[in-house]
């Protein structure tokens, strides 16, 4: 019996015949199915969903973050990504970090801003596949900023961890999160009158292009890029802030930045796995994202007997855990924007090269970080790769030791445990057969200081480019970031049926694992497989400033058993048992034996799932 199968899920998994939606966040969810019942589509409903968790989750994400997508258009019959990560400036060279004395892009500030993608994306989806009038999509995050929505506690508890940031450095950000002057406490009714007025105009800008949606989406879409908002970033970026490095630096985005940009699309990346009912299509973004190491990941396991994996905590574990390893070296190693660098990214997701690394799996935990070789590129050259992105972080640490560090990077799990969250996640499944995994981020109120009369902060995905410039995800001018947001879809006989994913930053593609395995392999239920106690290894190059790296470290939920992690250990694993309910937020929609299902994450008391 699988551990999925070993309690009663928290909740029932739903089913209907209408639509559904799972998201990090219960207004969100809600917002998404209203959409659904006014007759509008599954982008519809993901859009509205998400200028939502712009506005309800600020600690996690923003309007002027990014949001790579994953969708499948029943109607045409075809799955693409649309590209919601914004790129690097213009001006944004090595030698300008350089000549300023850092060996990293700090992890806040200005410096590590690139252009804001979400808004772009939102809008470009739904001009190009929705069906409601913008102010239908637009009015429900316009309500929550100015009449106020209840401040999740971990809101409130990250404004409290940047309070003398805000009053100290940036001042803008004291203006809207410290309301009369305090900190706002848990669950207290928040408002962002600035977002509010800003999601406003850009409402009236898009009614004043036409009357059709596609002519509102791409007016608000040029009021944003070409308009008041952009202007308002190039103002403000001039000014110095102050950033991870200890020292105020100005910015280098600029209004032309944002004006060049539009979300790309693509074709999704695509692995296999075997189940037991035929092979399963998961469909991720490039390797300008972090998504192929779960389809890495998929292929090392694909060649266990899976099913009897399964019984086994500690064989399910460790074999997971060493994939990951094995993967997210690759990851560190060759990842990056592919229209920039030469990702051999076929051959990594191959089933020869997944045989090749499979045997590097022992019964002991692996102490190194062992990336393969592929391209052009050796072993050796993959490992001197990372051994200078490691020396940048150990450099950085010794040099900044004692400096204020607030808001820096992108939190998700804390030595206790604790999921802090760095994202969000919406699925939406309607009663055409579209699906829409979308994963906002950035822009996180405590990584960037809020832009005066806008009312929301920048992305600070900078900090993923690497200084080192014969890295693949080197720093240039144009280029997007690495990320490791990770939005999926899952299909068999190629026609999408399943939108999952979670936050999480490095954690997202890891966290995953197990929920797919579970559900795909497994047979669980999708609650089920989502209430299935987890884990995740930090035996990685951190993706985050300042880029450090936890070899052997393990973290597993309590509830895998006292047992299991004293076999783990014995096997040379530094686990850290945290909390029951700790780690991973998936949600997910789709159409499973004949019904609309979703399921969303119990943990953190606040993901949940609507449909009928």
């Amino acid at each position: 019996m699988s551990i999925s199968e070993q309690q009663q899920p928290t909740r029932p998994t739903l089913r209907g015949t209408f639509g559904a939606v799972a998201s990090t966040h219960w207004l969100a969810s809600q917002t998404g199915m209203a959409m659904l019942e006014r007759g509008g589509n599954a982008f519809d409903a993901a859009a509205a969903a998400g200028l939502v968790l712009h506005v309800v989750e600020p600690h996690l994400n923003g309007l002027g973050g990014d949001c790579p997508v994953v969708l499948y258009d029943a109607g045409a019959g075809a799955a693409s990504v649309l590209c919601g990560q914004g790129t690097a400036p213009a001006s944004a060279t090595i030698d300008h970090f350089a000549d300023l004395g850092l060996d990293l892009v700090p992890g806040t500030g200005h410096l590590a801003a690139v252009v804001p993608g979400s808004f772009g994306t939102w809008m470009t989806m739904l001009g190009e596949h929705g069906t409601l009038p913008l102010r239908e999509v637009m009015e429900p995050a316009i309500t929550y900023a100015r009449d106020g929505h209840p401040l999740l506690p971990r809101a409130a508890a990250t404004i409290a961890s940047v309070e003398q940031l805000f009053r100290d450095h940036w001042s803008s950000s004291a203006a809207v999160y410290l309301p009369g002057g305090a900190v706002p406490a848990p669950y207290a009714r928040f408002t962002n009158p600035d977002l509010g007025d800003t999601l406003e105009r850009l409402l009236r800008e898009g009614e004043a292009a036409g009357t059709t949606p596609a002519a509102q989406a791409e007016g608000a879409r040029a009021a944003f890029y070409s308009g008041f908002v952009a202007e308002a970033v190039d103002a403000f970026v001039r000014t110095p802030v102050r950033d991870t490095s200890g020292r105020d630096h100005a910015g280098l985005l600029t209004a032309d930045d944002l004006d060049g940009w539009r979300p790309g699309r693509e074709a999704p990346t695509v692995g296999t796995l075997r189940t037991p009912t035929g092979d399963r299509q998961v469909l991720k973004t490039g390797p300008w994202g972090q998504g192929p190491v779960l389809l890495a990941q998929l292929a090392i396991l694909d060649g266990y007997d899976l099913p009897d994996l399964l019984t086994d905590p500690v064989a399910l574990v460790h074999a997971g855990v060493e994939a990951a390893k094995l993967a997210m070296a690759d990851r560190d190693a060759y990842y990056g924007d592919p229209l920039f660098a030469d990702v051999p990214i076929d051959e990594l997701l191959s089933p020869a090269y997944a045989a090749a690394r499979r045997p590097l799996i022992g019964d002991e935990a692996s102490g190194e970080l062992r990336p393969g070789a592929a391209g052009e590129v050796t072993e050796a050259e993959a490992r001197a790769r990372l051994d200078r992105a490691l020396a940048a972080a150990s450099a950085t640490v010794a040099a900044t030791a004692g400096t204020a560090s607030a808001g820096t990077g992108e939190p998700t799990v804390s030595r206790s445990g604790v999921t802090r969250g760095d994202t969000c996640h919406v699925d939406v499944a309607d009663r055409w057969g579209n699906l829409v995994s979308a994963t906002p981020s950035g822009a996180w109120l405590q990584s960037s200081p809020i832009v005066p009369g806008l009312g929301m902060s920048l992305p600070t995905r900078g900090q993923m480019f690497s200084l080192d410039p014969t890295s693949p995800s080197a720093l240039a001018p144009g280029k997007r970031p690495r990320t490791t947001l990770s939005p999926g879809l899952v299909a068999a006989e190629g026609t999408p049926y399943l939108a999952f994913g979670t936050p999480g930053g490095d954690q997202q593609d890891q966290w995953t694992v197990p929920f797919l395995l579970h559900h795909l392999v497994g047979g669980a239920t999708l609650q089920a497989a989502i209430d299935a106690p987890s884990w995740h290894t930090t035996h990685l190059v951190s993706s985050f400033y300042p880029r450090e790296a936890d070899l052997r470290g393990v973290e597993v939920e309590a509830r895998l058993g006292t047992d299991a992690v004293t076999a783990l250990q014995r096997r040379g694993h530094d686990v850290r048992v945290v909390g029951p309910w700790s780690l991973g937020r998936i949600s997910a929609a789709g159409y499973v034996d004949g019904w609309v299902q979703a399921a969303a994450n119990p943990r953190g008391d606040q993901g949940y799932a609507v449909g009928r």
